[in-house]
Formats: structure tokens, sequence, C-alpha cells
């Protein structure tokens, strides 16, 4: 039964679909980058809340701005833009979850400007955004704007067939500020620390750049809530797609495979009205920065820290690597020992029922999160989600063998090979420019640790961590990752 509005009366029992009119509905919501991630989680809670009735108003249009969008785009609209959500226990797969919250996908790049158009109709109240870490074209260093960005500059002499983000945020807001149409609110579920505040210098850099008058009325009238956003969603497979056919004959293009746990903490400030997400869970609050850390610095950092040394070690998924005792060890003791020490006050927050239940969350076996999907994008992840904890440990004169091993397991994973002879391919923005400085093993350490763009002048200048970075490196290469950690336990 192929996924579609015609086959939803047709499909098993068993299978929840939508109760809402999908033709009467509304788009409130333009969404950016429409990946697995934003239909497990933002699609998702407001799937929920349009099962509760509670009106046309806050559909979702998604848009997708690059050409590896085209294939996912096409699927979705080939059923109708709905996909089926399967959550993964420990226990094995609970019953499907038909989504149907996106009721349109538009593609950027065969016609930019019913994408800007669909954004500055007065409808849309809200366009969020999961671009990836790396999408804000900030230095990780200097939080600076990349002006000099070949698609901004593009975009800043072809405003009405931009190629960026930015472009085309600043294009609909010109529209809607001419037409004297209320701004809508922009709101990044990207794994950011404070992500609105990042999200609205980026844009306010990129305004001032063609048109200072504009970027005073988006810094007067535009809001940009911070957002802390949580939930665990490989990549789908093909045996995933097999899987749903055989046991509910059910054919979907691009289900979202995702973990029962979901988490959104989101600052109430919307210059334009909002869902009530509060009616199906969602968190608001005046400051999701304490939240904002706790994850990035604990879940994400936790995420780096297994992937690399994991995947040298010839591991390939996240519940392999924690059936290990050696990695669950390490783990841990990186997040009690490392992070919790310089992580600041976490308001009604229990730390350590916290770490345990990531414990339990990474050893999930049925989820099959591949390590591949978290060594992605070290360049744009190892600066926010690590760098601020080694920061913390230097300054405060602690222990650096865990964190210092992380980094030169992520430089030996960069030489694309692993302990086994393996080789793999490195899916990073700056993967030439990483793999020259680590080619060279004499040089490794000045031309690795020397990017102050990554790792800040604190690291980039610490004698300290450098010489622990050596230790590690020096241990690796001789003794591979397993014995290193049993060392490093019976120390």
């Amino acid at each position: 039964m192929r996924l579609s509005n015609s086959s939803l009366g047709q499909l098993s029992p068993d299978v929840s679909v939508p109760n809402y009119g999908r033709a009467h509905l509304r788009h409130g919501i333009v969404h950016i980058g429409v990946g697995c991630f934003h239909r497990s989680h933002q699609a998702y809670y407001t799937h929920l809340l349009l099962q509760q009735n509670a009106g046309p108003d806050w559909a979702i249009c998604g848009v997708g701005l690059r050409e590896g969008n085209r294939t996912k785009q096409q699927i979705l609209k080939a059923q109708d833009y709905l996909y089926t959500l399967i959550e993964l226990g420990p226990e094995g797969a609970r019953a499907p979850i038909v989504v149907g919250s996106i009721s349109e996908f538009l593609f950027a790049p065969d016609d930019p400007d019913a994408v800007i158009e669909k954004m500055a109709s007065p409808e849309v109240k809200i366009v969020s955004l999961t671009v990836t870490e790396g999408g804000y074209n900030v230095d990780d260093s200097t939080g600076r704007f990349n002006a000099d960005h070949p698609d901004v500059r593009y975009d800043l002499e072809n405003p009405q067939e931009p190629r960026s983000l930015f472009g085309y945020l600043t294009e609909a807001l010109r529209r809607r500020r001419q037409r004297d149409v209320p701004p809508f609110t922009v709101m990044s579920c990207d794994n950011l620390p404070d992500n609105g505040k990042v999200t609205r210098g980026a844009l306010l850099a990129f305004a001032n750049l063609g048109d200072p008058e504009l970027a005073k009325w988006i810094e007067a009238q535009v809001s940009f809530p911070s957002s802390m956003v949580d939930r665990i969603t490989p990549s789908t497979s093909e045996n995933n797609r097999r899987w749903l056919k055989d046991t509910y004959d059910l054919d979907d293009g691009w289900p979202v495979i995702c973990e029962p746990f979901c988490q959104w903490v989101l600052e109430d400030d919307f210059c334009n009205g909002r869902p009530e997400w509060e009616r199906v869970g969602v968190h608001f609050t005046d400051n999701v920065a304490p939240y904002e850390r706790m994850k990035i610095r604990l879940l994400n950092a936790s995420h780096s820290a297994m992937a690399y040394l994991g995947y040298l070690a010839g591991y390939r998924f996240t519940h392999e690597v924690m059936a290990d005792e050696r990695f669950r060890q390490f783990i841990q003791d990186f997040m009690d020992e490392d992070v919790t020490p310089v992580l600041g006050a976490i308001p009604g927050v229990d730390i350590p029922a916290y770490k345990l239940t990531l414990i339990e969350r990474f050893s999930n076996p049925q989820m099959g999160d591949q390590l591949a999907r978290l060594c992605m994008d070290g360049s744009s992840k190892i600066p926010k989600f690590l760098v601020p904890t080694v920061e913390g440990l230097v300054q405060g004169g602690y222990s650096l063998s865990r964190v210092a091993l992380v980094i030169a397991s992520w430089a030996l994973y960069l030489r694309g090979e692993d302990e086994r002879g393996d080789r793999h391919e490195i899916d990073d923005p700056l993967a030439q420019r990483l793999q020259a400085a680590v080619s060279d093993r004499a040089s490794l350490m000045r031309e690795f640790l020397g990017m102050t763009d990554l790792f800040g002048t604190t690291l980039a200048g610490s004698r300290v961590f450098a010489d622990a970075f050596n230790a590690a490196l020096e241990e690796l290469e001789s003794r591979g990752v397993i014995a290193t950690l049993e060392s490093m336990q019976q120390t």
C-alpha cells in the first residue's frame, strides 16, 4: 500500500493516522531543512497538536535550499507529503505513526521566487530552521559572519534569486516590510549554543551588507527564540523501509526512525503568534541557555567522544560501542569527571538522572545509530560541543587526559583509515584543510591545534593541553584505542 492521502483509510488499524482534514490546513510555519530530525521532532510535535483539534493554521511548508534536497522533495510529494514515524525502544518497534503536519515542500533551486513569496505570505508566522551547525556561516572562534562567502556575495548582487539561507530570509522580510505585513519569527532548531542569538547576529550582519534600514527594522521587529531540541534520529535504511512493508503492508519512500525519548525547551519569544505546543509537552521558558548547555555538552559531546574512538576501533554503531564496557566506562567518566565539574547549574534538572538516561539511550540496540553519522562535520561539532568544556578544564586546572584523547582520535580519524586498515571518506566541509593538517606527523601538532577558528586561542596557546594531546596521540598510534582505554581506566 503506497502511502498517500487516499490510502490512509486502508492502512492497518494498528497504524495511527491524521485525524485532521489536511486539505484545509494553512501554512503558519515554513521550515528550511526538511530532514529526518525535523520530521521526528518539530513536525511530530506539530502533528500531535493538530491531532488535538488545535485549528488548521499551523501546518508546515518545507523548503529545500540545496540540490541534495531534490530527491527528498520528490519522495514526499509523491506521497502527499505524508511520512511514517517509527519509534524504536529497547524492546523493539512501536506501532507506526503517519505524520501529516507537513503539507507542502518547495525546492528552492527550481523556483526561488515561490519560496520567497511563501515566506512573505501573511499566513506564515514562523520560519524555522534545521540547517546543521555549519549552516549559519559564522566563524566559531570569533562569532563573526563570513561576509566573503561566495553565496553571500552572490545573494547581495542577486537578491531576487538567492542561494543562501540568509538571502532568502532577508528578501522575504524585505517584501513583508514593503507590503506592511508583520514579520515572522525566525526559530533555529539546530544544536548551537545560543542558537537564537547566533541566528539573529548572522541575519542582521547579512541584511546590513545590503540594506541597513531593513536591518534596523529586523532588529526592532523580528524575534529569534533560542531552543534546545533532543531526539536521537538515525538515518533511514532500506531495512527500515522493508520492515514497514513486511509488517504493515505500507510502502513509504522515506520513513523516520527515532528513539521514544523526545524533548523540546523553547524560549517564549514570538513576534507574530505561535502554536500552543505546550499542550503536547514543549517546555517554554525565559532562558533556554542552561538546558541547551546541558544537552550540547553532555549528549552531543558524548556522541563525538564515542564516534571517533569507536570508529577507529572498528565499531560502526553506537549500541556496539556502549556494549563494550571499556567504552561505556569512558563515556560515563567523560560526563562525570570532565563535563559536570564545568557545566554550571541547570535549574530543575537532576543531572545524575539525566546522565543515566543518556547511557540508556546510547545503548538502545534497536536504533542502529551509525557512528559515521556522528563523525560527520567534526569541524562544526567539535568547536561547539567539546571545546567549551576543554577550555573550562584548562582554566580550572583539571585533568585533560580524556578530552585530549577525544580530539586526538578525531585527528587520527581524519587520516581516513581505521585500525583495521579499512578506508573511510571524510564528510566535512573543511575536509581538505583538515586532512592536510594531519597528513604529516612531524607538523601535526602545529598545523592541527593551530587552527584557532576551531580550537580557539585558549587551546591553541595552551602548553598543558598540547602536551596532553601529544601524549594521547602517541598512545593511540602505538597501542590502539582499546589498550589506551584499558590503561586509562587502570590509573
